[in-house]
């Protein structure tokens, strides 16, 4: 499969085209949202990310107060947030001189 594109390997690993992928991925988006409470999943997720970011903090002082530990989750998770909303920003404009 060398010199294939990746649209190209996955058509031919799934039998599907992007848009049929796109729509299988919102069917089950859908089925589980009909299923469990979002809020619940988004809660799950923040308290993983809260703890990576104390685990973190923690590993790199030790000694440092609990208080601190969780200022500076507090931070990294800030600055995690805002890594995302930066990466999210370069793609819309990629995308927006893309299609220009």
């Amino acid at each position: 499969m060398a010199g294939l594109t990746r649209e190209e390997r996955l058509r031919a690993k799934t039998g599907l085209t992007a848009e049929q992928r796109t729509l299988r991925a919102q069917i089950a988006a859908n089925t589980r949202w009909s299923r469990e409470d979002p809020a619940e999943s988004a809660a799950r997720g923040q308290a993983g990310l809260v703890a990576r970011f104390e685990r973190e903090a923690r590993e790199a002082d030790p000694a440092a107060s609990d208080a601190e530990i969780a200022r500076r989750a507090q931070v990294a998770h800030r600055a995690h947030m805002q890594r995302l909303s930066l990466a999210s920003s370069r793609a819309r404009q990629q995308r927006q001189t893309g299609a220009a």
